[in-house]
């Protein structure tokens, strides 16, 4: 059985799953199965309809139960979330930001943004928007995503008849270069993102050397570099620190002593987002600065082993 034949047949279920696996941020090629239906409607009229409602379900359907675990857990799901993304050290501030100037609206310019659309249901949750709105929301982006993928599908049919025609050519070799080329791609984003956090690993402090310093009365610094929008969802800081915006540095610059010490942290997987401010204070004249591990996470587990202590 060649492609467009299978698909033929099983299109719609394969369309139906692949968007609810996506939205529990599964890489997995959604959108081109969009546009072989587009190509599929010029043969079968109701084909687009019914491929553009299933989508719409399994959108709503997987990105519900984000929503659902971001109003119950806040802040703490945004890790687990970007965790699976393979961009998880920026796919949390981009989210954050497009919350911060849309609201609810981000819902629906997650659909066509990566790396959004998997954060942003879990934030709405977490700042109380309510469920009508959500799948609102929800329902009309991926309504334009899913019309997006099958108008394009119909405009260029005869250009994916011919994609399928040569892929059905190639047969097994096709595929297996696809899934090179999606592997290579991931083996590469990880060892970019390996050789930062490598090169930032010996310039970080840890919470009890913090602590520490605290204790003494010698405190350096303190940076938050959380965004505005995840200090509202996640009150808890630690004391003394100084919020600053990741995106206007030299304003935080104007306040910063340059020969004292300074240590900023996020609430971001992998601290990136303390590490690159950490990075950009350095260039700018500020020498003794450094991440913390763990960040926030870290603090307040170690506040908690404290507390239990006593």
């Amino acid at each position: 059985m060649d492609l467009g034949s299978f698909y033929s047949e099983y299109g719609l279920w394969i369309v139906f799953g692949t968007v609810l696996v996506q939205q529990f941020g599964l890489p997995v090629p959604a959108f081109p199965l969009l546009i072989l239906a587009g190509a599929q409607t010029l043969v079968e009229p109701a084909h687009g309809l019914w491929a553009l409602v299933l989508s719409v379900v399994a959108s709503s359907l997987g990105n519900y139960a984000w929503f659902i675990a971001g109003r119950r857990y806040g802040h703490r799901v945004l890790k687990a979330v970007c965790n699976v993304s393979l961009s998880p050290d920026s796919c949390v501030r981009q989210a954050e930001n497009a919350f911060e100037r849309y609201g609810a609206g981000s819902l629906v310019l997650g659909r066509f943004v990566p790396g959004l659309g998997i954060v942003a249901p879990p934030l709405a949750g977490g700042f109380g928007v309510g469920a009508p709105t959500f799948l609102l929301y929800n329902g009309v982006g991926s309504a334009l995503w899913a019309l997006a993928g099958i108008a394009l599908g119909w405009a260029f049919h005869t250009e994916v008849e011919w994609l399928l025609d040569a892929l059905a050519m190639l047969g097994n070799r096709a595929l297996t270069g696809l899934a090179v080329a999606v592997v290579l791609y991931a083996a590469y984003r990880w060892w970019r993102r390996r050789q930062f956090r490598r090169a930032l690993c010996a310039a970080r402090i840890d919470v009890d050397e913090l602590r520490e310093m605290i204790e003494r009365g010698k405190a350096p610094l303190i940076l938050d570099a959380r965004s505005h929008v995840l200090r509202q969802l996640d009150a808890r800081s630690i004391p003394g620190s100084i919020a600053v915006d990741p995106d206007d540095l030299d304003r935080a610059l104007a306040e910063i002593d340059r020969d004292r010490e300074v240590v900023v942290y996020c609430a971001c997987p992998n601290e990136v987002t303390a590490a690159r401010i950490a990075v950009q204070l350095q260039k700018r004249g500020i020498a003794r600065v450094r991440p913390l591990t763990g960040g926030i996470d870290a603090w307040e587990a170690a506040q908690q082993v404290r507390r239990g202590d006593g």
